[in-house]
Formats: C-alpha cells, sequence, structure tokens
C-alpha cells in the first residue's frame, strides 16, 4: 500500500529516480497498482502532469498502460490530444505507433478529439503516424471534420482537408453523420463561410464534394442557408453553392426556384413599378429582417400614440365643449372602403386623407378610442414578436405598466364629464385595450370550441345502444 502511494506521487511529479528504485523494489509494482482498480493509472496522471520522460519510462516497463481507460473513458493518448502535447502524442506513439486507431468514450480516437479542441499540430503528428484514422467514425456516425466544424475549429478543418488530398480519401468529404448531415450541411447550418469557400474553392475537393446531397430531413446545404439567411455572407456562400451546383447540372428544386426568383428580381426595372419593386416580398425579405422592421415600426407607433394620450390636445382637455352633432363625427362609410384583395397604394393613400379629413371633425371620444386601440394593438405586435426573447417578463411588465399609466392619464380627463359620459369613455377604452387581442384570439378559440362542439354530436350519434 505505501509503494502504492508512492509511484502515484512519484508519477505526478515526474520523478524517474523514485519510479525505478521502486520498480527494483517489485517488479510487478504496475499491476498492483492496476488491480487497485484507482479512478485513473499512473500513466494518465503521469500525462496530466506533462512529465515526458516519466511517460517513456513508464511504458518501457508496461505498454499496457497506454490502452487502459481512466473512469471518464479516456485512454493516455486521448488525454495528451486534448492537451495539445505534441511532445507527449510524439513519444507515445514511438512507443506504441497502433494506439492511434484505438477507440475510446463515444468511439471516438485522439484524432477526433484533437479536431474538436483545434490542435493542428497534434492533428499533423497522429495523421502523419497513422493516415487511416481520418476513416475513423464515432458512434454518432461523426468523422474528424464534422467534429472540427461543429466547434467552430476552422484550422483543424483546414488541416483535414489537406491531408484529405495528401491521402486521396476526399470521398470522406461526403461522408453523412447519423442526421445524414454531411460537412457541407454543417458548415451551412453553422455559418461557416469560410469553411464553405473552402470546399467549393479548393481544387483537390471541389471536384469530389456533392453539394446537391441532401440528409434525412431531404435538405440540401444550400436549402438551410436559404433558411438561415440573415446577412450578405449568407447569400454570397449559399450563391456560390448554387453556382457549383450548377455545374454539376444538379440542383434542388426549392433552391432552383429561390434561385430564379432572385435573378428575376435583380434583372427587374425599378423604375416601372416602384410600389411593386420595394414591397414586402417573403422569397427575397429574410424573417429577422422583417421582425425588426416591424419592431421600429410598432415601437414608434407606441410612442406617439402613448404622447399623445398623455399630454392631449387642447381642445381635448375640455370635453364639455365639443359638439354633440353626430353627423360630424364618425368612421367612414363602409362603400369608401375597398375590398382586401383589391387595395392598392392610391386607395391606401385615399383613405388615410379621408380619415385625416374625418379625424378634423371627430369627437373626443372618438379620439380616444382610436389613439388607445393604436397604442394597444402596437403594443401587442411587439408582445408577439417577442415571444421567446431573453427579459422577456420585464418586457411585460414595461408593456402593462405602460398601459396603466395610460389608463391612469386618460382618466383624468374623464373625470370631469358626466357620469354616463365619463362610463362610455370607459367602455371605449376597454374595448380599444381589449379588440386588438381578441381579434387574433377569438377566431383560434372559435374553432377550437367547434371542434370540440362536432366532436361530441358524432359521438352522440356514432355511439349506438348495446344490447343485452
Amino acid at each position: 500500500m505505501e509503494s502504492t502511494k508512492l509511484v502515484i506521487e512519484a508519477s505526478r511529479e515526474g520523478d524517474t529516480e523514485i519510479l525505478n528504485k521502486l520498480l527494483q523494489e517489485n517488479p510487478s509494482l504496475l499491476d498492483d497498482v492496476a488491480f487497485g482498480n484507482p479512478p485513473e493509472s499512473v500513466l494518465h496522471v503521469a500525462i496530466k502532469g506533462g512529465h515526458v520522460r516519466f511517460v517513456i519510462e513508464l511504458m518501457k516497463h508496461n505498454k499496457k498502460l497506454a490502452r487502459e481507460f481512466d473512469r471518464g473513458g479516456f485512454r493516455p493518448l486521448d488525454i495528451a490530444a486534448i492537451m495539445g502535447n505534441v511532445e507527449m502524442v510524439k513519444q507515445i506513439l514511438r512507443l506504441d505507433p497502433g494506439l492511434c486507431l484505438l477507440k475510446g468514450k463515444g468511439q471516438r480516437t485522439a484524432l477526433h478529439y484533437a479536431a474538436s479542441k483545434g490542435n493542428v499540430e497534434v492533428i499533423d503528428e497522429l495523421l502523419s503516424t497513422c493516415p487511416d484514422c481520418l476513416k475513423d467514425v464515432t458512434f454518432s456516425q461523426e468523422t474528424a471534420l464534422h467534429l472540427a466544424l461543429k466547434c467552430y475549429q476552422f484550422e483543424a478543418f483546414k488541416v483535414l482537408v489537406k491531408w484529405l488530398e495528401i491521402n486521396k480519401l476526399q470521398s470522406i468529404i461526403n461522408w453523412p453523420d447519423f442526421n445524414g448531415n454531411t460537412v457541407l450541411h454543417i458548415a451551412a447550418s453553422t455559418k461557416q463561410h469560410e469553411s464553405i469557400e473552402l470546399l467549393l474553392i479548393c481544387k483537390g475537393i471541389c471536384a469530389t464534394i456533392k453539394v446537391n446531397a441532401k440528409n434525412f430531413k431531404g435538405v440540401t446545404a444550400a436549402d438551410i442557408l436559404d433558411i438561415v439567411m440573415e446577412s450578405p455572407d449568407d447569400f454570397h456562400s449559399r450563391q456560390l453553392i448554387l453556382q457549383h451546383a450548377g455545374e454539376n447540372h444538379s440542383i434542388s428544386f426549392v433552391s432552383q426556384a429561390k434561385h430564379q426568383q432572385n435573378i428575376a428580381d435583380h434583372q427587374s426595372q425599378p423604375s416601372k413599378d416602384w410600389f411593386n419593386y420595394f414591397k414586402f416580398q417573403i422569397q427575397r425579405e429574410s424573417p429577422s429582417d422583417t421582425r425588426n422592421v416591424l419592431l421600429v415600426v410598432a415601437a414608434l407607433i407606441a410612442t406617439v400614440t402613448f404622447q399623445a394620450g398623455v399630454t392631449p390636445p387642447s381642445s381635448i382637455l375640455d370635453m364639455s365643449n365639443q359638439p354633440n352633432d353626430e353627423n360630424q363625427a364618425g368612421p367612414p362609410p363602409a362603400s369608401i372602403l375597398p375590398p382586401l384583395r383589391q387595395r392598392n397604394p392610391v386607395a391606401v393613400s385615399g383613405i388615410a386623407a379621408a380619415s385625416a379629413i374625418f379625424g378634423s371633425h371627430a369627437t373626443s371620444y372618438l379620439f380616444l378610442f382610436s389613439n388607445s386601440l393604436g397604442l394597444t394593438a402596437s403594443l401587442s405586435i411587439i408582445i408577439y414578436l417577442t415571444r421567446g426573447f431573453p427579459f422577456q417578463r420585464e418586457l411585460l411588465i414595461c408593456v402593462f405598466a405602460m398601459m396603466f399609466s395610460y389608463g391612469f392619464s386618460v382618466s383624468g380627463i374623464l373625470k370631469g364629464q358626466k357620469q354616463e359620459k365619463e362610463m362610455a369613455g370607459y367602455i371605449l377604452l376597454t374595448v380599444a385595450f381589449l379588440l386588438p387581442f381578441l381579434i387574433r384570439w377569438l377566431p383560434t378559440w372559435g374553432k377550437m370550441a367547434w371542434k370540440k362542439c362536432a366532436r361530441r354530436r358524432f359521438f352522440k350519434v356514432n355511439i349506438l345502444p348495446v344490447d343485452n
């Protein structure tokens, strides 16, 4: 027991003299330590301490130590690769080159660990000793190239691609993982544009890579970029993939349709129809840009309407002096509003002008209702578009506090009125606050209620009495 503690302490310190002395006294000491089932072997301890000479002495006495696992599922070479200790890796492989192909936790080899950590020099040392370890895949069917991309290690990925060319193993670039994703899929989904450019421009790889390969969801790399496209770099990478796919006379249906749409958009002359050129186009606009624009517009409307409610026009403050002639106020006739499907910019502009004219003759109650409705609608847009954002609870507190402050301010305008007028004002305020939310949720609730009623009716009609 005492000698076991001494040899473990010697491995931590890297003291080869004590090691040799203990082994002279007991040649089977290393086996005795292994039988004790420690959390990690003496060799693991020495490698973590970076003691190269001590590791060499240990392996000279017992090479089997290099093939043992610690309780974390790592072999000694795996730890050296993770730590990026090139000299340690070199000495271990010199004593036992076959360790390159040994798989540990998750069927990973030392090359997989070096690739995921971006230890380029270790990768070079491993592949110069055993190029065949490029063919090894993990339990999830990932190659070292998959892991390098998933861990954003571009330099490691570039070195691995170079070794593929040197050893004529370019076909590995098209190997799929357990989801059917090739390295091009991974590069597209993680927006690693340098890696995409390397794959499609490198002479030794571009002729082999299958840009039209589909994963198990039936999606190509270009389709993925269509989904995640947010920046000019995304667009450039997608165009590069489509260009390469076009040279191979094959392209996915989705990407081809969107590519043709983009070409048509760029070739169109905006001077012919400015409204059509600048209007929203789902094939062209990214979801994130659209959300940002909506948030900006909604925030501006909320700011203006809130300010108008807190500091209304002077004529609104004296509501008792407003005319009672109902013919002077009211919304525009329904006949003025064109059908939804026939709207055009001219009609919309006309309606806006008519709204301004009618607003000049509107009563104070109509001002209260329209301003409150605009505020609530803009705040509802902000609530819907920020769902899932960080600090969303705090944002909702701000929104509701803003609505409460607005209502408190408006109540100050209503207090000086007769009781029936004050009650009418509060009713309008309540309707304006609830209407934007009800318009969105009432159809959904109605459909749910209809389905439940239909289901009950179905069971009542189809359940037959049981004959005794």
